[in-house]
């Protein structure tokens, strides 16, 4: 029988059946030949079917060609030697003194920072292999992790960031697409004059365009999100026939931007990258299109204007259509990438402004300032960044616009337009896009229902807390110590001076305990904890007047694993992250 098969049947291989037969070997075998004595093999094959399969007694006995009273005493002869001390010791071991317990808690808890680390670097390279953008990738880690990031996830951040934005690019070399590593879209802004110091006017007039237009997006997106939960019939169908939704919308979609009917005013024919591509272009559309003996190409204007159109109409008709396109589209029950449409719609609405300042310095108007060259294409990097950050709340867009791109001449202009666009859009508390599916779902998650509701984390801990379950006095015994340990799973167990006074006076740990058990049954003595174990003192102490918020930095900041909130020295209740998940799902229940 191959492994694959001995694994479904005993959950072993066939390595890992040798082992436990020769393990429980001495123990089981029969000491004579009378009545046909069963193997120590069979013994083990029937007991490790029993355990990973749960199969009745009688059907492994017919599988074996044994009867179901032997099968009963093979199992339970197996368990028997398995169970002996010797062979327990073997896989599993308990700290005898303080200083194993110590090490072993060390390497839990670095265990425990690892997840941490693991999770804030995984943000970074994420980005950073998406876009190819590294620095980026770190940034944004810091912008959205930030109740997780601390200074010693620099390193790791910047070095997997830069090995994953490496890979990207290449693979790209090694798949043929490119002939070098560079930057993923390509663009020719001029380098002698990237722009004139009084547009940087009107990039902040973009920046603040950007802000009110993604307020806008951001409050359609939340009534959309509303609108689907309270519903019948759109509740009803993206809970029981998610197939049939996404079919009808995806369908409603492709039919308005097929390249014959609307979507040949929106460029409908260009995928996303050559979409931005063409909107990043530093030609200006509007001259070029009433100028016939230009020689165009076949890439960035010959699609925007395929209808005989102007440019403005296809790129307004884009901005508007675009809106609630993508509001609907965010409702879809399907996993999908909502970064991208929103850089691309930014660019669209920088570019639409770039090329109406063309348009007015071209005809004359601007008579008293010399603005020859627009590149309408560096108000689309700038919308792009700007619109990007103000609908997620981040900063890192403009440092992404600029590492996609490589124009570092625009950055203070993209940084102007991405700081108003933010400052606009976070004022009054508006919830971010992702704030908005956080708060929409009701996840735990502190941030988004500030938010949602500015009071909710103002709420004292005293009005959320919940009853102790366990804790002890400083005489207890050990019946009282098992009776915790039998009832309690957390790592720290509050100690008290007596169950009348509740004044507390440190923990003690759950493994301190076991082993006062041990001791206690080892020595035969009646010994009093305090005696016996270590009652640590309680580095931080809360009081019921501190908020939930207070109560979440800190946990966040300190790493605790449990406060204890106390008045007055008694002991009320205390919090861990299990209890904080808690608290936060009971007030996201009151939005």
């Amino acid at each position: 029988m191959e492994d694959c098969e001995l694994i479904k049947r005993y959950r072993q291989n066939r390595e890992g059946i040798k082992l436990v037969v020769e393990l429980v070997r001495d123990a089981i075998t029969s000491p004579t030949n009378r009545n046909n004595p069963i193997s120590p093999e069979i013994k083990c094959l029937a007991t490790l079917r029993y355990l990973a399969t749960g199969k009745m007694q009688l059907c492994n006995a017919e599988d074996l060609g044994i009867s179901q009273p032997s099968v009963s005493r093979a199992i339970n002869q197996t368990i028997n030697a398995l169970s002996r001390p010797h062979i327990i010791q073997q896989f599993i071991r308990f700290p005898l003194d303080n200083q194993q317990l110590h090490r072993i808690k060390a390497n839990f808890m670095a265990i425990e920072k690892a997840g941490g680390e693991m999770l804030v670097v995984a943000a970074a390279v994420g980005v950073a292999s998406c876009f190819g953008a590294p620095i980026t990738g770190v940034l944004f880690s810091v912008e959205v992790m930030c109740s997780h990031f601390a200074l010693r996830h620099y390193y790791p951040c910047f070095f997997s960031a830069a090995c994953g934005a490496l890979t990207f690019r290449l693979f790209s070399v090694w798949s043929g697409d490119e002939e070098s590593p560079q930057a993923l879209f390509k663009t020719n802004f001029p380098a002698a004059i990237p722009f004139y110091s009084l547009e940087i006017l009107l990039f902040a007039f973009l920046g603040l365009l950007c802000g009110a237009v993604s307020c806008c997006y951001l409050a359609c997106h939340r009534w959309m999100l509303q609108f689907t939960k309270t519903n019948p019939m759109f509740n009803k169908m993206l809970t029981t026939e998610k197939g049939l939704y996404s079919g009808m919308v995806a369908f409603l979609l492709a039919s308005l931007t097929f390249p014959h009917s609307v979507g040949q005013y929106m460029a409908s024919k260009h995928t996303m990258k050559q979409l931005l591509t063409s909107l990043l272009d530093s030609r200006q559309w509007s001259s070029q299109s009433h100028n016939a003996s230009l020689h165009l190409g076949p890439e960035a204007l010959l699609e925007w204007s395929s209808s005989g159109s102007p440019v403005f109409l296809p790129l307004a008709v884009f901005l508007l259509m675009k809106m609630w396109m993508l509001v609907l589209a965010c409702t879809l029950p399907l996993p999908a990438g909502y970064f991208m449409p929103v850089f691309v719609y930014g660019a669209a609405l920088g570019r639409f402004l770039g090329e109406g300042v063309a348009y007015v310095s071209s005809t004359g108007l601007t008579s008293g300032l010399q603005w020859a060259s627009i590149n309408p294409g560096g108000y689309a990097l700038a919308g792009a960044a700007a619109f990007s950050g103000a609908v997620t709340h981040t900063l890192s867009p403009a440092l992404l616009a600029i590492e996609l791109t490589g124009q570092f001449s625009h950055a203070v202009p993209v940084l102007i337009a991405t700081l108003l666009a933010n400052a606009l859009a976070r004022s009054g508390h508006r919830p971010s896009f992702y704030d908005a599916l956080s708060i929409g779902k009701r996840l735990p998650h502190l941030p988004s229902l500030k938010k949602a509701c500015s009071r909710l984390p103002s709420t004292p801990v005293g009005q959320v807390l919940g009853a102790i379950l366990v804790k002890l006095q400083k005489a207890a015994g050990p019946v009282e110590v098992r009776l915790a340990v039998n009832t309690s799973t957390d790592s720290q167990i509050p100690v008290v001076d007596s169950h009348e006074s509740q004044i507390i006076l440190g923990f003690v740990l759950r493994a301190e305990l076991l082993m006062f058990l041990r001791h206690c049954e080892s020595e035969a003595l009646e010994k009093h904890l305090d005696e016996v174990c270590c009652i640590h003192p309680t580095s931080v102490l809360l009081s019921p007047h501190n908020t939930v918020q207070e109560a979440h930095s800190i946990l966040s900041l300190v790493g605790a694993q449990t406060l204890f909130v106390a008045d007055r020295g008694r002991l009320l209740g205390l919090i861990t992250w299990p209890e904080m998940k808690r608290i936060l799902e009971d007030l996201a229940k009151e939005i």
